[in-house]
């Protein structure tokens, strides 16, 4: 069984020469059975948001964080600029929303779902802009939920979309922990932008 660290450790060798296997990738993430001992020191919550905490960057190459959601807490519907998404389920469960690029930047209107699948325990997903835009939430009203994500490449920014208009805006990409020590976010060199972790939706009251 492969363990938190081995997976960090193959994650790095394979994205040493910037190539994305998805297949690959998902076949590791999904060699990877949760165990709370190995990540329990990265779960750091707050009442008021999900998190995001730094577990490793993969010499620049990738961001593996874990999220941590409280009951009923979601995002806002996003893209990734650019980069691949990789989620895999540590505790509970999550809730995807896919849904469909606005046609034009100009036009107001709301944005078409695509598909929705729920992830439970040591399940993993792949998204991509390629793929159109998503919202992940907790549907659990009572319990919490952690997820394992991998961007890569990593990134400051995303946009976030209205699903009643389809318009954006950017924000930034923040952590609240980085290995497992609070994040001083106040001096940001993005601090312009509003910070993506703070749009959370609470999916109890849409």
């Amino acid at each position: 069984m492969v363990t938190l660290t081995e997976l960090v450790g193959a994650l790095r060798q394979i994205f040493a020469n910037g190539e994305v296997d998805v297949a690959e990738v998902m076949a590791l993430l999904e060699s990877y059975k949760s165990n709370p001992d190995e990540w329990k020191q990265y779960a750091i919550f707050d009442e008021h948001k999900y998190t995001r905490n730094l577990v490793d960057i993969g010499n620049g190459k990738y961001n593996l964080m874990l999220l941590c959601w409280g009951p009923g807490m979601g995002s806002s519907i996003h893209d990734h600029t650019d980069a691949h998404c990789f989620v895999k389920i540590l505790d509970g469960a999550l809730l995807e929303t896919k849904y469909e690029w606005p046609e034009t930047d100009d036009l107001e209107a709301p944005l078409r779902k695509l598909e929705q699948n729920r992830y439970d325990e040591n399940g993993v997903s792949y998204m991509s802009d390629k793929l159109g835009l998503h919202r992940m939430e907790n549907p659990s009203h009572s319990d919490a939920a952690v997820s394992l994500h991998l961007y890569v490449p990593p990134y400051e920014a995303c946009n976030v979309f209205d699903e009643r208009t389809g318009k954006k805006r950017k924000c930034q990409v923040t952590f609240f922990t980085k290995y497992g020590r609070k994040v001083d976010n106040i001096c940001s060199k993005m601090d312009t932008l509003t910070d993506y972790s703070a749009s959370v939706v609470d999916a109890s009251k849409r």
